[in-house]
């Protein structure tokens, strides 16, 4: 059976078997989840992710695209990294890429059998996506993704402003969110 779990915590700590990471397209590490990701990890992960082809100069995930690589230093032994759109006002395609970071990242940890996968709350830092509308499109997103599955999913904002956006959509959309509120 699926559950939503809301978190507030810091996600580089949570031992699930994948975390995903709100990346930059270049996939090197960068500010913010990117940049604790990236340290938690330690070198390999920038190894990992540098061996990673690039699509295109300087970028190895596109928008609304995702990969893996192991998770090395880090609880979770996979990170899933994405890469969200810049929020430009909300009329040039950023709901529907946001969502397809929540699907694909759905859809590969599923692939990698993963049981618990872990998200921050993509888009949501330097990005600029409305927490609000990011929560509401993550968990529509989610709740379609992951019907038929049995895979636990940690909603992980870093504080308790991002945990009442989630807590917010989850009530508009009648979707069970239960709140973690063990330590981290």
């Amino acid at each position: 059976m699926t559950e939503l779990i809301l978190r507030v915590a810091d996600l580089t700590t949570l031992p699930v078997d994948a975390i995903v990471n709100a990346a930059n397209p270049t996939l090197l590490g960068g500010g913010g989840v990117d940049g604790a990701i990236h340290r938690a990890a330690g070198p390999r992960l920038l190894a990992a992710c540098r061996a990673l082809p690039e699509v295109a100069p300087g970028v190895r995930c596109p928008p609304g695209e995702v990969r893996n690589t192991p998770g090395f230093d880090l609880p979770a032994r996979a990170v899933i990294h994405t890469v969200g759109p810049v929020w430009r006002g909300g009329t040039q395609g950023e709901p529907a890429l946001l969502a397809a970071c929540y699907r694909r990242s759905i859809a590969l940890a599923l692939r990698m059998r993963t049981c618990s996968v872990a998200f921050p709350a993509i888009s949501c830092g330097v990005y600029g996506y409305p927490y609000a509308e990011a929560a509401h499109v993550a968990l529509a997103t989610l709740r379609e993704s992951l019907a038929g599955t049995a895979l636990a999913v940690v909603l992980c904002p870093f504080d308790a402003r991002g945990a009442t956006h989630y807590r917010a959509a989850a009530a508009a959309l009648h979707i069970a969110l239960r709140e973690d509120r063990m330590p981290s």
